[in-house]
């Protein structure tokens, strides 16, 4: 008893130690207000998270084997602590103690020894999983590359210490006539009776020793556990109550300085955060996520830009900046007085720049800062809810806000978008041409609204000024007139949503431009909106709502696929064709509408759909989003060249899609392909409302190449 006491105690001092750093770590970033008061308001929504994301595993259950196991692991820690009482009882009250009222149990007792068993055929399941994704044989392609593998194993064997310690100890106690359950306990059994043969003396030692190794092997896992990126056993459940909860991945969050909105108006760069510049500067939640991270690198695995050759891994970015804020936390953490005395290597660490390149060792690389396309396929993998892309892009508020340090060819969009209100730098007159192509007249909103008109109908930037977006823009607005909808544009009128900006880091230009379409929306009494590109979709509906934008909002595709289900509008004339559907990131992973685009190919006669290995919720990007379509794309493979060659494998005569950017960046992929030989030349990109279309109006297949508009 003395022994195991003793040893719980100092256990218990250096554990509790680090979990006073870890608090004082995660309570010294910037305040999050909103979070805090989301949390009060929505308890029914907390526990159901807790429910369905923590004990139901729902993330991890995508990837069933590797989520089967890890539920099974999980759960033993929550049941075997039922066995850890009985063994500090037996401990300190005698070898024969029982839980009081269900100690005898056979229920228990079958309960604890099957997820036992089942939490070591998990260990045997992760270690064939880790020496089969071993990134000693796959490099890059192993989603552990980049992990801390040697304590992964050691995780895994302590898990294996505490199974075979706890049975040890229990099937000492069957062979001494001290164990309180029956048959039930069937693993115990069969171990007693093993052990039988070694005599009562023999096995009253062998339970001793099991239940201090059994005590002991806790102990030193605890302290391991809280020093290692094992923290998501107690900061996962805190990380996914103050997550986000949006149906969807949600809006960017606005800029705020010390737990408030940022007014740039009176705002002073010496006084107020401008996005992320140093560690200090992120919020609580930021810090959660950094010490929450296990390492799976189920984020890594789905990033595009990781997967393209591209320095970015969203596990890395978090675990570099984890690593950079334990080792500055003594600095940042310490009275001025106290930082004088404070070691070399911590004053080295803290004079690091937060982005850098490796000549002046920054923590994180502008190329794995500007790799990013929003895409948001990391946090919609990571199992403990971790927000990779609000920390990118507050990083990158920084750079571009604070330090104009940016891709120099973004300079060139931010400019267009300050003077001519689009990323192009066209004419605002020409923001109507599209209309001279159609066989009817399209209502131009000049004051107000009408009343009798139904929606607005936002054309954007690129469906008004591309040439292949605007093939799109005018197949919907005769789809709409054909249905008998009735709708206006805003023809010069509608700038920008600003989506460009606000994705590349410049918050100003952002809120410039969205305050002139709010006004613009409100003035004019608009209450409906469809829109063809999903990133118009996402900010009118998800971010225009903080700059006081009330819409009801949606896309052309969830339109569209109502009026044929309610039978305005009938595809008759089949097209004969194998189709391949390319998922828009901010259609889908951000905003949830998978199904529409697919309802509607299906309701056209002749269609064949097939889809690519990685499609819906673990669909690969364009490359286009996070203001990437005006970056040049200087490492590694191109983006939209992977998700072509993706496409190439389903054999396919077209290839649709439901965005702009995305139609731009295909085509462009395919004709590359059509160049080298490797796609057929019939081959096009489409958007859905083009197929419908065509089937409406009886049109036969008349392939054309696609021109290229200057970008």
């Amino acid at each position: 008893m003395i022994i195991g006491l003793a040893g719980t105690a100092v256990a218990l001092a250096f554990a509790g130690r680090r979990v006073l750093f870890l608090y004082r770590l995660i309570r010294s970033g910037q305040p999050d207000p909103t979070r805090v008061a989301s949390v009060k308001e929505n308890i029914g929504d907390d526990v159901k998270g807790q429910v369905v994301e923590v004990f139901g595993q729902r993330k991890l259950l995508k990837w069933t084997g590797p989520g089967l196991a890890h539920l099974f692991v999980m759960w033993a820690f929550f049941i075997l602590a039922t066995v850890y009482l009985e063994a500090y009882g037996a401990l300190i009250f005698g070898l024969d103690f029982h839980i009081p009222l269900v100690g005898k149990w056979d229920a228990l007792g079958f309960l604890q020894d099957f997820i036992a068993v089942a939490a070591l055929l998990g260990l045997i399941a992760f270690a064939i999983i880790r020496i089969k994704n071993s990134p000693k044989r796959l490099d890059r392609a192993s989603r552990f590359e980049g992990s801390h593998v040697g304590g992964a194993w050691l995780i895994l064997f302590m898990i294996f210490n505490v199974i075979w310690t706890m049975f040890l100890f229990r099937g000492a106690g069957v062979a001494t006539g001290n164990f309180p359950y029956g048959d039930g306990a069937f693993a115990s059994h069969a171990v007693g009776s093993v052990l039988d043969g070694l005599g009562h003396d023999t096995n009253e030692i062998l339970e001793s020793i099991g239940l201090l190794l059994h005590i002991g092997v806790m102990l030193v896992f605890l302290i391991i556990v809280v020093h290692s990126k094992h923290l998501h056993i107690f900061l996962a459940p805190l990380n996914v109550m103050f997550k986000r909860r949006p149906d969807g991945l949600g809006p960017a969050q606005p800029m705020m300085s010390k737990g408030k909105l940022l007014d740039f108006e009176e705002a002073d760069p010496d006084e107020d955060t401008f996005g992320r510049g140093k560690i200090e500067d992120f919020t609580f939640k930021g810090f959660l996520d950094f010490a929450t991270c296990t390492e799976c690198g189920r984020c890594q695995s789905q990033c595009p830009a990781w997967n393209t050759g591209k320095p970015l891994s969203p596990k890395m970015l978090i675990t570099d900046l984890r690593d950079h804020a334990f080792a500055k936390a003594p600095f940042f953490l310490a009275t001025d007085a106290e930082r004088e005395n404070l070691p070399e290597d911590v004053l080295a660490e803290a004079a690091r720049p937060l982005v850098g390149s490796e000549d002046v060792n920054g923590v994180i690389d502008p190329d794995v800062l500007w790799s990013c396309t929003n895409c948001g396929a990391c946090v919609e993998q990571c199992p403990v809810d971790i927000e990779h892309i609000d920390h990118i892009l507050d990083m990158r508020r920084y750079q571009v806000m604070i330090e104009s340090s940016f891709p120099s060819e973004a300079g060139v969009m931010l400019k267009n978008l300050e003077n001519k209100g689009n990323p192009w730098g066209m004419s605002e007159t020409k923001r109507l041409d599209w209309v001279g192509d159609l066989d009817f007249e399209v209502q131009v909103v000049e004051d107000k609204i009408s009343e009798d008109t139904e929606w607005l109908f936002w054309v954007g930037c690129a469906g008004a000024l591309e040439d292949r977006a605007k093939k799109t823009t005018k197949a919907v607005a005769e789809l709409l007139h054909i249905a008998g909808v009735k709708f206006a544009v805003l023809g010069p009128m509608e700038a920008c949503s600003g989506d460009p900006a606000r994705r590349l880091g410049m918050e100003f230009v952002f809120q410039m431009l969205a305050q002139q379409n709010v006004e613009t929306l409100n003035e004019a009494g608009v209450k409906k909106i469809v829109a063809t590109c999903p990133h118009c979709f996402n900010t009118l509906a998800n971010e225009y709502p903080q700059l006081g934008g009330q819409y009801e909002v949606v896309h052309h595709t969830q339109l569209l696929a109502a009026l044929v289900e309610e039978g305005r509008l009938t595809p008759v004339t089949p097209i004969e064709e194998n189709i391949t559907y390319h998922d828009p990131c901010f259609l889908g992973r951000h905003n949830k509408v998978y199904a529409q685009p697919r309802d509607i190919m299906a309701k056209v006669p002749g269609v064949q759909t097939k889809e690519m290995h990685r499609c819906k919720d673990r669909g690969f990007c364009c490359g286009a989003g996070g203001a990437r379509m005006w970056m040049e794309e200087r490492i590694g493979k191109r983006i939209n060249t992977e998700r072509v060659d993706e496409a190439l494998e389903t054999d396919p005569d077209t290839v649709s899609t439901a965005c702009p950017f995305c139609l731009v960046m295909l085509g462009d992929a395919i004709n590359e392909k059509k160049n080298a030989g490797a796609a057929k030349e019939s081959l096009e990109v489409v958007d859905v409302s083009q197929l419908l279309i065509k089937s409406i109006k009886g049109e036969g297949r008349a392939p054309e190449k696609e021109s290229v508009a200057a970008e």
